[in-house]
C-alpha cells in the first residue's frame, strides 16, 4: 500500500469526524466516524487483502464506543475510547517486555533491522508515550469542551505522534544494522 493511501486511510476518518463535529455536533460526528472507519477498513482490506491488527482493534473500539455513545446519547463513551486504546497499547507493549516479547519488532521488523536491546528501548519509549497520550486524553476531555477535545484528538494527537516518532530517529540511526551484518547479541 502506498504511504499516501495509508496516511489517507488513517487520517481520513479523523478529519471527517472533525468536520462532522464542526457542522453537526458530536453525535452526528460519531455516527459519521463509525461509517468512515468501516469504509477505511474495507479499502485497506481491498488493497492489502488482509487487516492490520491495530486497524481492527481501533475499528472495533470505535464501533463499540461509538455505538454506546449513540445508544445512550452520552458523549463520554467516544471520549474515553482513545484512553482505552492508548492504555491497551501501553499495556500490551509493557506486557510483551515483561515476557521478553518485542511487539514493536514484530510490527516494524520488515522496515528496520535493530538489535534486540534497541527494540527494547524503542518499546519502552512507545509504551510510555501511549500512557502519556492516555493521560492527556483524560485531562483534555474532563477539562475542556467537546469541540476542544475533538480538536485535540485530530490536531494534537497526530502531530504529537509524528514528533515523537521523529524523535526516535537518533536511536534508530545509532543502532540500525546494515542488511549484510549479523545483529550483535545483547
Amino acid at each position: 500500500m502506498s504511504p499516501f493511501l495509508k496516511l489517507g486511510l488513517d487520517l481520513g476518518p479523523l478529519l471527517i469526524f472533525f468536520a462532522a463535529n464542526t457542522v453537526a455536533g458530536i453525535f452526528t460526528a460519531t455516527a459519521v466516524f463509525m461509517v468512515a472507519i468501516f469504509i477505511s477498513l474495507g479499502i485497506g482490506f481491498a488493497v492489502e487483502r488482509k487487516f492490520s491488527p491495530i486497524a481492527i482493534l481501533t475499528g472495533v473500539l470505535v464501533l463499540v464506543f461509538g455505538g454506546l455513545t449513540l445508544s445512550f446519547s452520552n458523549e463520554i463513551f467516544i471520549k474515553i475510547k482513545p484512553t482505552i486504546l492508548y492504555t491497551m497499547f501501553a499495556a500490551v507493549l509493557t506486557g510483551g517486555l515483561l515476557f521478553n516479547r518485542l511487539f514493536i519488532k514484530f510490527v516494524l521488523a520488515q522496515s528496520l533491522r535493530l538489535p534486540d536491546e534497541a527494540w527494547r528501548v524503542l518499546t519502552w519509549r512507545w509504551s510510555l508515550f501511549f500512557l502519556a497520550l492516555a493521560i492527556a486524553n483524560e485531562f483534555v476531555w474532563r477539562n475542556s469542551s467537546t469541540d476542544m477535545w475533538v480538536a485535540f484528538k485530530v490536531w494534537g494527537v497526530f502531530p504529537l505522534t509524528i514528533v515523537f516518532a521523529l524523535a526516535q530517529t537518533p536511536l534508530l540511526a545509532r543502532h540500525q544494522i546494515e542488511s549484510d551484518e549479523t545483529p550483535p547479541a545483547m
